[in-house]
């Protein structure tokens, strides 16, 4: 005859709520560091969210509009004529900075922006159109006021159109860009310092190629380079002018 034996007793010492409660919150907090440490990472390396603050690039970007640009893709594959760029100030482009919250609700606003949960709002990045290269040549303009870029008249269904052209005609620097606002009429450009590097502005200080609007959601839409600046000319009049 057998006899049933009682189930065996668990010998493992049983938590206490406290320690249960302890050992969560040590995970929840690495989970958290670890998500901040990622986001941080992302937007020092890869990509990063900017607020836009004025009417230069209407009707491309509006006043308020939130956008990611990407910095891997700049770094490995450099600037590309037609591109929206983000870049820092080469100096005097900008005056000085509106003063941004101070005290703690700055100090939490500085942290939220460093690692990349609020767009940079520094007040020394500039957002404009990369319209050329090093070694191309602009002019304006021609007989129907557009731009002409290694000879080859762009026309740029995109730009709000100025009331009046500030003339030129230079030729971009090395490790330079010469970019434009889209609101032609209401940009303060690479077109307002010719007197420093052409204009141009150091590819140094790009911080990345804008390639998405993200806010509002109504705007959402990408930033692709516009159709002309594919033209093949534009490369073969560029090496043309630099033999």
């Amino acid at each position: 005859m057998s006899i049933e034996q009682p189930p065996p007793k668990d010998a493992r010492p049983k938590k206490s709520k406290s320690t249960g409660f302890l050992s969560g919150l040590r995970e929840f907090t690495v989970i958290v560091i670890a998500a901040l440490a990622l986001s941080a990472f992302v937007r020092v390396f890869l990509v990063q969210a900017f607020y836009v603050p004025s009417e230069s690039m209407e009707n491309t970007l509006m006043p308020n509009d939130r956008i990611v640009a990407s910095k891997i893709t700049t770094h490995f594959g450099g600037i590309s004529r037609g591109e929206v760029v983000v870049f820092r100030d080469p100096g005097g482009w900008l005056g000085a900075p509106e003063p941004g919250p101070t005290g703690v609700r700055g100090v939490i606003h500085n942290a939220m922006t460093f690692i990349g949960l609020l767009p940079s709002d520094s007040g020394n990045d500039l957002v404009k159109r990369a319209i050329g290269i090093a070694g191309d040549h602009v002019v304006c303009c021609d007989a129907q006021q557009r731009i002409v870029l290694n000879g080859v008249s762009l026309s740029e269904s995109y730009v709000v159109a100025p009331t009046n052209q500030l003339q030129f005609d230079i030729t971009v620097p090395a490790d330079s860009i010469f970019v434009m606002g889209d609101n032609r009429g209401n940009s303060r450009d690479s077109r307002y310092h010719l007197e420093e590097n052409s204009g141009g502005v150091p590819v140094d200080n790009v911080v990345g190629r804008a390639f998405v609007v993200v806010w509002p959601l109504k705007r959402f839409t990408t930033l692709p380079i516009p159709e002309i600046f594919g033209n093949p000319a534009l490369d073969k009049s560029s090496a043309a002018s630099a033999k």
